[in-house]
Formats: C-alpha cells, structure tokens, sequence
C-alpha cells in the first residue's frame, strides 16, 4: 500500500551458551568419579571391620575363645575357662590334633579356626556368647584307640569312606594341653605335631600303589597271572640284590600269593620287567598325588591343616634304588593320611575318594550355627578296574592272613615293616592300611607303630579295636 512505510523486524538475539568450559566438565568428572571411589573404600572399610573384627580381636588376646566339641558334644578345647577345669586326661589324645590358643602349634585345629572361635562380634563386643566348632571326630573312639598303644608311639587315622567324617586321629607322643608348655624342652619329640599328617617310611604298604600301577599298565588278567620265582634274594641287572623277610625265599608264586606273602624279590622283578612301563609307573603314581624325582605335588588340606604329599624317586627300572623305592623304602614317603585316604577310593570301588572332612559345623558367637561340611569327591586318583581289583586282593590278604583280627568285620588291608634311619639310628616300623566294608564300620584306615618289637600289640590288633570303637557311629 502506498503511504504505508514498511513494519521493521527486530534481529534475533543470539543464543546464549551457559555450558561450562571443556576443563570445568572434566573435573566435575573426576570430582564425582573420586567421591563414588570415597564412598565405596569406606562400605569396604566398613564391611572388612564387621567381618574381620573377630580375627583382629583373636589377634590382639583381648578376646576369650569359645570350644571345640567332637560329634556327641563332647569337649576337645575350651577357650572361656581354665583346661585344668576338666578332668584329668581330657585332652591328652587330641593336644597335637586340635590345638590350643597358645601359638606354640600351628598346624592345628584351633589354629587354623582362631577366627572362628573368637567369641566376639561387631555389633555385641566380647559380650556376644560362645563360638563353638563342632568335628565330626569320636572322642570316645580315639581316646579308646590311644590307650591301646600302651607306651608305644605311632599315629591311627580312620574316616567313614562313605560320609568323609574322619572318626578317629590319634598322634603319639601327644601333648596334654591341659599340662601347658613349661616342659616344652623336656617333652619327646613329635609331641607337638599330628604324625598322621606327617610323611613316613611307608614299608611293604607302597607296594599296593605299585600294584594299582601295574593294572592300569597291564590290565587286571595279566597282572594276576604273572608268575615269578623268589629264592629269598634276587640281584637285578646292575648286579644290586634285593633281599625277602624270608630268608630261604617263596619258590615261585603268582600275584595274590605274592601280595600275600609281601614278597619284596617279586614286586622288584615285577617294576624290572618292563610289563608295567617306569613310564607308565610314574604317571600313575603322580595321579595318586606323588611327587616324583622333585616334581611338585598338591598339598593336601584337611579343613586347612596340611599335609605334604607323598614323594619318591624313580629314575631307572634297572636301579636298586628305583626298585627300592617302588617297595616302600629309600626315598619314598607317605603320611598316613594319604594311605587311608587311597583305601577309601578302594573301599568304593572307583579310584575316587571321598574327601576327609573334621570340622562340620561353626556356632557364631550370636548363636547362629552355619554348616561347613559337604561330600565332596577327590579327582581320579586311579582307574575303577585298578581299584576293584586291588579292593579283591586286599580282601583275599585279609581272608587268609588276619582272620583272628577281624572275624566278625569284612575288612582288606596290606601291611607293611618300613626300615627307618634317622640320624644314624636304625629301627623299624610297623603298618596296616586297610578298609572295613561292613554298614556298621564303612572306614578306611592306617596305623603306625614306631619301633615296634615282637611282644608288642600289632597293627591287626590295634585295628580290631578301632573298629570296635568306631561300630554303630552314626
């Protein structure tokens, strides 16, 4: 329109940027990132000082402790009040397993749950109650088999090889905890450690481990019909002579006589033969938890007590000391933990066993009971065939030789006479490991008796009354 003068349009404002610098943004960043850091170490801090507290408190002695109890309720430890309390001899067959608070054992029960027994909690103090630690021992039946040795020394260990409940761990010389240390110096020697956790001279008992390598070599029919002849010594091809208990020799016999006869001249000629490869020999004897010519081997752990695994050197077939060792002797050591222990994986039948446990259950000081124990197997430790076939074997030994001992049980075993040096002194052990198949008594087993003379009691003995001591446990 004319005389109309045209409507002017105000410019846009330009935007505004209010965003922070680039620097500003990225510290804001690491401001939060450090405070989220802040806040999670202290939910750590917070939670390590609730769940530690115990341990800390254990560690400073400004706690009591509470007990250790066997399966029946029975006490093997108490840490709230003077041992002296209890009667006299209430813990002379356990000291050296269980433990005490003192420090002076640290391969113990006690030691190894030190935590756990701290009567002490975050929320409570030392007010909280009484922490207990429940095992599945028989305070009952191990004190019945400590006796039994009279004053000889040695180690017995039996467990349920169904259940891995170990019923029965007696060491001797033992100390009495209840006594205390003032004597230490004067005390004898191994009184302050489990035996049965202890690698030994494993005598004519490692010939059962040979065995199982020979049929998983050779196979079960071979193995048993092979023949050898022994004329009380036999000398092996580098002229070395390997030499039988009995003198005038066994003539010639076959594998069930000669495990019976525990005839050293045969079990030579047997890993000498080549029939069962070295090769061969020592791969089944790592599987078992050997270790061999210095190779490292698992420790074992009983509810984290440990125990070294079994050893041995075997380097040539033709070799005194390789045939030496895969008899029992020379360099070979086994605890008498690991020698039940591969009785149980026989007993079943399989060549797994069923893991060893000793404690079963914790009380928390607040009352609240938390269950630790669970069957667990081991890996396979040998083939099924090896170990039903040396499972009838042992049978038959049992059968024929320990009738008198375990006539009302079903039992097999292999015994042993280990010849010992130590520094310079010459003595000779005596061994039994076995198993009881019977539903009233399903343990394996091993027993030692050091410097065992003929008047003494004899492992079959020994065993007959742990078994006895150990029937109907449920």
């Amino acid at each position: 329109m004319a005389g109309k003068q045209k409507k002017m349009q105000r410019p846009s404002a330009p935007q505004l940027d209010i965003s922070a610098p680039r620097s500003t943004r990225r510290a804001g960043k690491w401001t939060a990132l450090l405070l989220t850091c802040f806040i999670l170490a202290l939910i750590y801090l917070g939670y390590t000082l609730i769940s530690k507290a115990p341990l800390y408190m254990a560690k400073s002695g400004k706690t009591t402790y509470g007990k250790v109890l066997d399966r029946d309720g029975d006490v093997l430890f108490d840490g709230s009040q003077p041992l002296t309390n209890y009667p006299p001899g209430q813990f002379a067959d356990v000291g050296n397993l269980v433990g005490d608070t003192s420090g002076q054992m640290s391969n113990t029960v006690v030691a190894k749950h030190i935590e756990e027994l701290a009567n002490y909690s975050f929320t409570y103090g030392n007010e909280a109650g009484d922490a207990t630690l429940q095992t599945t021992l028989s305070h009952r039946a191990n004190k019945t088999v400590y006796n039994a040795f009279g004053d000889k020394n040695g180690a017995a260990i039996a467990y349920n090889w169904k259940t891995g409940e170990i019923l029965v761990c007696v060491s001797r010389p033992c100390v009495d905890i209840a006594q205390g240390y003032a004597n230490l110096e004067s005390m004898p020697s191994g009184s302050l450690l489990c035996k049965a956790f202890f690698p030994t001279v494993p005598g004519s008992t490692q010939k059962v481990s040979t065995l199982i390598a020979a049929y998983e070599a050779a196979g079960v029919t071979g193995v048993n019909a092979l023949e050898y002849t022994c004329e009380g010594s036999w000398v092996n091809p580098n002229g070395d002579a390997i030499n039988c208990h009995q003198a005038y020799g066994h003539g010639t016999q076959d594998l069930q006589q000669a495990f019976e006869n525990s005839c050293n001249p045969y079990f030579a000629q047997l890993v000498q033969s080549g029939i069962a490869p070295l090769s061969s020999i020592i791969g089944t004897y790592t599987r078992m938890g050997y270790a061999v010519n210095g190779q490292k081997a698992e420790t074992l752990n009983l509810d984290g007590i440990t125990i070294n695994p079994a050893s041995t050197k075997l380097s040539d077939a033709n070799n005194f000391e390789t045939e030496w060792g895969a008899l029992g002797q020379g360099k070979t050591l086994v605890s008498p933990y690991q020698l039940m222990l591969w009785q149980g994986a026989i007993a079943n039948g399989s060549g797994s066993a069923v893991q060893p446990y000793l404690v079963k259950s914790r009380t928390t000081p607040t009352g609240e009971t938390v269950e630790l124990a669970s069957v667990r197997r081991t890996p396979q430790l040998f083939s099924a065939q090896a170990a039903q076939a040396v499972k009838d074997v042992e049978t038959l030994n049992s059968t024929h030789h320990y009738y008198v001992s375990f006539d009302v049980y079903s039992c097999g075993c292999k015994s042993g006479t280990a010849q010992v040096n130590d520094g310079g002194r010459e003595y000779e052990n005596s061994l039994l490991a076995g198993f009881c198949l019977d539903d009233r008594a399903p343990v394996a087993f091993c027993i030692l008796i050091e410097e065992r003379q003929s008047w003494d009691i004899t492992t079959a003995q020994l065993a007959r009354i742990l078994l006895d001591a150990v029937s109907g446990i449920s």
